[in-house]
């Protein structure tokens, strides 16, 4: 008997979830609604660079691709923190040699499609727009965006995988029981964009996340291969000083710059284009449960549970559900009705627990980061590491060096 998925949406996610399935042998169809990036370019919206740490790698090397992702990737060892006068200093995120890697979203979307082609059962639909599904029949309705003619298509398995505004979730929050919520922050977050310089090299360390603390907000910037970093402003949308609402000019953007990140001037130059041109996006959680129904359908990824960016585990979070469902693949072969009772039992615990951390980090990273007090916390941290290494890991290891 085939064995036949759908997965709707080809971000990140969506993309390696088909991969993994393929090499288990089904015949996978990826229905997504932006064109096909490999011939379009990345236009996905949202291009903050991405943070990839250990539960991330784990999944792509299940897939067997770790090596050809590490080869775009840029180590990051540490914070290095700007202050107002324009002094560094630096905290290693874990022991000597542990680091994090920036990863361009687009690019990494890009070759995970490219692989994901490879598969001859594995085939993409761009340009499908995903209306729903008929979670009875195991049926999702898709329209065209360029022709607008509507089809369906059949599988025993349906996953959704189209991120944090999905489709395929709209379809299950009709069922009863079915819990939902949806949290924005009161801060948004504009990208800027710092150029190489003229020989192609980094500007500023490229082998750090920076960092501009500023207690109700910041800034930060990760590097990308080409020797660019991308950098975004975490703002207040709204109040009367230091918030989007109030950097309405040039000369209101300029002043705020000056007084604010006078060392980043001179490393973007375009910045009032930037600030003119660059949305202002949002930041949401948002949480449901049950990711399931039946045997039938299932939520993955942002579809499932979106954080926020500041625990640099949103993408990682989503590549463990595909890890994590291969494994249970694996012990429990094609028992679908055991694999998702599983999945939707014990995974919320530990994505519920990312996104309050990813929350209480978003004070830290802007508020505390530059405190001698937690400066000291985390030494204290380190040498208790170092001398008590199996009684004692930091939390951030814990959850970025380990999965």
């Amino acid at each position: 008997m085939e064995k036949k998925a759908i997965v709707v949406g080809a971000g990140l996610v969506g993309s390696l979830w088909a991969v993994l399935l393929a090499k288990r042998g089904y015949t996978v169809d990826v229905y997504e609604m932006r064109d096909d990036p490999r011939k379009a370019g990345f236009l996905g919206g949202r291009s903050i660079n991405l943070a990839m740490s250990t539960r991330g790698w784990k999944a792509l090397e299940k897939a067997g691709i770790k090596e050809k992702i590490r080869e775009v990737a840029i180590p990051m060892r540490g914070r290095l923190m700007h202050d107002e006068a324009g002094e560094l200093s630096f905290q290693p995120y874990g022991k000597e040699g542990q680091a994090i890697y920036s990863v361009s979203r687009g690019g990494l979307n890009i070759e995970l499609i490219r692989i994901a082609g490879q598969y001859k059962k594995l085939q993409f639909h761009f340009s499908k727009k995903c209306l729903g599904v008929d979670l009875r029949a195991g049926t999702a309705h898709f329209e065209d965006t360029h022709t607008g003619e509507r089809i369906s298509a059949e599988a025993s398995l349906i996953f959704g995988a189209d991120g944090a505004f999905s489709a395929v979730r709209r379809s299950l929050m009709k069922l009863p029981r079915f819990n939902y919520s949806q949290q924005y922050l009161e801060y948004g977050y504009k990208e800027l964009h710092l150029p190489a310089l003229p020989d192609g090299s980094h500007a500023i360390d490229k082998n750090a996340l920076h960092i501009w603390p500023r207690g109700q907000f910041m800034m930060i910037a990760l590097p990308n291969v080409d020797g660019s970093f991308t950098g975004t402003l975490f703002l207040p949308f709204d109040g009367p000083a230091n918030s989007f609402e109030q950097l309405q000019t040039d000369e209101q953007v300029e002043a705020f710059f000056r007084k604010n990140f006078p060392d980043s001037i001179p490393l973007i130059p375009g910045l009032l284009d930037d600030f003119r041109t660059n949305p202002t996006s949002a930041l949401a959680t948002i949480r449901c449960l049950p990711w399931c129904y039946e045997d039938k359908v299932l939520l993955i990824g942002d579809a499932s549970h979106a954080i926020v960016p500041f625990y640099g585990q949103g993408m990682n979070s989503g590549f463990e559900d595909c890890s994590i469902l291969d494994e249970l693949m694996e012990t429990h072969r094609d028992n679908w009705p055991k694999i998702i009772e599983i999945f939707n039992q014990d995974r919320p615990k530990d994505t519920n627990a990312i996104a309050d951390l990813a929350l209480r980090n978003f004070v830290e990273m802007r508020d505390q980061v530059a405190d001698p007090r937690f400066l000291l916390r985390k030494e204290i941290e380190a040498y208790l590491n170092e001398k008590y290494p199996e009684d004692f890991l930091p939390l951030y290891s814990q959850v970025t060096f380990s999965h």
